[in-house]
């Protein structure tokens, strides 16, 4: 069983900028994303670092955001610059050893707040 840790998430205004963390518990892992949850809206891929070194952003932070790895791909990171109130959301690490679309391992959450 994959365990996921996040760490990282706070309250902000707006511009300000957070690191998100999570820490898996195994290695291997072919993909590591972040998805977030919107209050009364349904969950959404934020960004995935996947494969040897492939990276796919959500339109919507795209410039904003940074995803990375360590070298063991057992940590993955957010930077999250300029926030905006629209950010605002619980934040969720997720990972799989051998797709991306539905991972099958999930963090607990980590609340992100941005306030005007």
């Amino acid at each position: 069983q994959v365990q996921l840790v996040e760490s990282g998430g706070g309250s902000v205004q707006v511009g300000g900028s957070l690191t998100l963390s999570c820490a898996a518990s195994t290695r291997g892992l072919y993909c590591m994303s972040w998805f977030r949850q919107l209050p009364g809206k349904e969950r959404e891929g934020v960004a995935t670092a996947y494969g040897r070194r492939s990276i796919w952003y959500n339109d919507s932070v795209k410039g904003r955001f940074t995803i990375s790895q360590d070298s063991a791909k057992t940590t993955l990171s957010l930077q999250m610059n300029g926030l905006k109130p629209e950010d605002t959301a619980t934040y969720y690490c997720a990972a799989d050893y051998q797709q991306c679309r539905a991972p099958t391992y999930w963090g607990q959450g980590t609340q992100v707040t941005v306030s005007s």
